[in-house]
């Protein structure tokens, strides 16, 4: 026989290993041009991974220069919209992706920088992607080549006008705040600072703030000196060797400055765009607390505050001008009738009366004595409340007159300087629903038994009668098929915020002295509220946000819940209980992260059971038939597990031991008898269930005074009119 052939092998290579990008075969070609590479998709990326060959041939001189002019010319308008920044873009992206060779180039030519530098010389306004594309091209340079750039525009003299002169772009407000933000080291930064503060940029920004300016340079020039506070205040805390104060910050908070702001805002013609932009920088003078930046800040220092003074100075240039305040939330620039869902509203509350409210707001929580006195001259709180019950749809207002009244009642206490002073700092965490405690003064003041905004507040202001009034007269308009009035909900957290500073606030005496010497009829309306309509109102406000959640069925279709009766509902609730309850300790998914394997207790982040709530409402009476079915669904099939004991096979069949008391599982893995469950209740700890038997033995509603009042259960509408 013919003997057998070996078969031929036939290798597949599943995998191209050919290493050779695109972007260098381009490269081999001798008349290679800049826009072909640009064309490629991943030219940026060579670029990045720093393609010794690529980044030869971009640092070339030519290259450079039609790099630098695509980002700050105009391309051809005849070309498709689509495509028409393509070059631009890819152009801004190779400038600025940090690559060594590329910085060098760029930030130690003086020829590509002066091209770069001319784009400030077109007439507004700039378009406004090449004035981003300009704007991030020279804060990397700023970042990366900090000297030689900061040489280069200090020779400019027209630098800091020409900025300005753009202000109206957003990305010319990015480019002068990298200017404060981004100079290191601390000396090199110092000496920027002066430079900028010896070109009065500052007070020029101030000037733009004016009724003759147009709305985008007002508005930006407001948010670039609102940046350079926080900024400065935040890096003045960050470093700790500082040789001097910071002249921009000093500048800012000068009497000077903030007079020359408002001079602008309420001298000659008056425009709702001045008087916002200018009250938005003094709300920020004002901030005497900040929460840290959002992504900045790890788990465990998340909800912390930033503190910072008030300097007396910013006081005392304000005071003068309350008047001016007062007559704006008079009359407030015109504004025409809106249509809102509530119908027409003639005269709509506006943004310049919403700002000076926020303003009011700011200054009593400095509890500077003299303003205390002009405010209480003028009655601008009385004002406050009364734009409070006309607008009862404006939420935004609604909070600014709750702070006002909580700063009042919560450190009047401090009062006792007879001119502005300064506020000291102190850090501390923020105290949830109520209001801020102020910080305390750098001097201890004397104690005061009189407060003049406590004595302002209850015998001109009348807050007690104006409570009863208004609820009342809800109640009528509710008992007559109404609708709840929109202020109800901060109307209540400040009859708490009485009752609380009445029975243990700093002006607890002085307060309880304005109750008693109420009227007798009116003194009995108010304990009567208290103790009953309040009290009812706030235990409503905690119990049912935690047990009016609607039960579903494992659908997805929500119509098939109503197709059970209450007693099927009951028992296919029990059952997926039983299920998760057995099931919470298997690993039910993947990617799991080392976190959840670490010790719970040393972690904040720890994960949660994945024992799911239910909420349901039922009848609480003995004779209830939901509650005979639960309590069969107990004694039937509720099997004990504990913790403690030895580990045992739970499907090994046995006879099983029923326990009289049910242990309930809390949503945060924990197992707590119905004891401990009752007292959360009291403690006002819930945790977004309610069974039968704790409805059976409800703890007493809460006070009406206890600590922050719950959020409302009908939230009020936050119509911004």
């Amino acid at each position: 026989p013919t003997p057998r052939q070996p078969c031929p092998i036939t290798m597949f290579w599943k995998f191209d290993l050919n290493t050779t990008s695109q972007v260098d075969k381009l490269l081999d070609k001798e008349d290679v041009s800049l826009e072909e590479l640009m064309d490629e998709d991943d030219v940026l990326q060579e670029c990045k991974a720093q393609n010794r060959r690529l980044l030869d041939f971009l640092c070339q001189q030519q290259c450079m220069e039609q790099l630098v002019t695509l980002i700050t010319h105009e391309p051809p308008v005849d070309m498709d919209e689509k495509v028409r920044f393509k070059y631009p873009n890819t152009a801004c992206e190779l400038l600025t992706s940090d690559v060594p060779q590329i910085n060098d180039k760029l930030g130690g030519d003086e020829t590509l920088l002066n091209i770069l530098y001319d784009f400030l010389d077109h007439e507004p306004p700039l378009n406004p992607l090449l004035a981003s594309f300009f704007s991030k091209t020279i804060g990397n340079l700023i970042a990366r080549k900090t000297e030689q750039v900061i040489s280069f525009l200090r020779k400019k003299d027209k630098f800091l006008s020409l900025v300005l002169k753009h202000i109206d772009t957003s990305a010319m407000m990015d480019l002068l705040l990298r200017l404060i933000s981004c100079v290191e080291p601390t000396a090199l930064r110092q000496d920027v600072l002066n430079w900028l503060n010896e070109a009065r940029i500052i007070q020029r920004l101030v000037e733009l703030i004016h009724s003759s300016q147009d709305e985008d340079r007002q508005s930006n020039a407001s948010q670039t000196l609102c940046d350079i506070i926080r900024l400065s205040r935040d890096q003045s805390t960050q470093l700790q060797d500082v040789p001097e104060p910071d002249p921009l910050l000093t500048a800012l908070e000068s009497q000077e400055c903030v007079e020359q702001l408002l001079r602008n805002m309420f001298d000659g013609e008056q425009s709702e765009t001045c008087i916002v932009n200018g009250t938005q920088v003094l709300l920020t003078l004002l901030e005497t607390r900040r929460s840290g930046v959002e992504g900045l800040m790890d788990s465990y220092t998340q909800g912390f505050e930033r503190s910072y003074t008030v300097s007396s100075s910013i006081l005392h240039g304000i005071e003068p001008r309350l008047q001016d305040f007062h007559h704006l939330l008079l009359h407030p620039p015109k504004k025409p009738a809106i249509l809102t869902t509530l119908g027409v509203l003639e005269e709509p509350l506006g943004n310049a009366r919403l700002h000076g409210s926020r303003l009011i707001a700011a200054l009593l929580h400095t509890n500077t004595p003299s303003i205390n006195q002009e405010l209480c001259r003028l009655g601008t709180m009385d004002l406050l409340l009364d734009l409070f019950f006309k607008y009862t749809w404006n939420n935004f207002l609604h909070f600014q007159v709750e702070l006002s009244i909580a700063a009042i009642l919560s450190h009047s206490v401090h009062e006792g300087k007879a001119s502005p002073g300064e506020l000291g700092t102190k850090e501390e965490a923020p105290s949830g629903n109520t209001a801020p405690e102020p910080p305390q003064r750098s001097e201890p003041p004397a104690a005061a038994t009189q407060n003049v905004m406590v004595t302002h507040l209850f015998q001109k202001c009348c807050l007690v009668q104006r409570i009863l009034d208004a609820w009342e007269a809800n109640d009528k308009i509710q008992a007559e098929g109404g609708r709840r009035r929109g202020n109800m909900g901060h109307l209540t957290r400040i009859a708490n915020a009485v009752v609380h500073n009445m029975e243990k606030g700093p002006m607890q005496t002085q307060i309880s002295d304005f109750i008693k010497e109420l009227p007798e009829d009116c003194r009995g309306r108010w304990e009567s509220f208290v103790e009953e309509t309040l009290t009812e109102t706030n235990r409503r406000n905690t119990v049912d946000l935690v047990s009016t959640h609607h039960l579903h069925s494992s659908s997805e279709d929500e119509d098939i819940e109503s197709a059970f009766p209450n007693e099927l509902t009951l028992q296919q609730a029990f059952s997926e209980y039983q299920i998760q309850q057995m099931t919470a300790n298997f690993v039910d998914q993947f990617g799991f992260n080392d976190e959840e394997f670490a010790d719970q207790d040393d972690n904040i982040n720890a994960p949660f059971d994945r024992i799911a709530e239910i909420n349901f409402n039922i009848d609480a009476d003995d004779d209830s038939p939901n509650a005979s079915l639960f309590e069969a669904c107990c004694n039937e099939r509720i099997q004990q597990f504990d913790d403690n004991e030895e580990e045992e096979d739970i499907w090994e069949e046995k006879d099983i031991s029923y326990a009289t008391q049910v242990k309930a599982r809390t949503r945060f893995g924990a197992s707590q008898t119905s004891e401990s469950s009752k007292s959360d209740l009291e403690n006002g700890d819930h945790d977004g269930s309610v069974d039968s038997e704790e409805e059976e033995e409800q703890p007493p509603p809460p006070s009406p005074h206890k600590g922050s009042t719950p959020e409302q259960k009908d939230s009020d509408s936050c119509q911004g009119t």
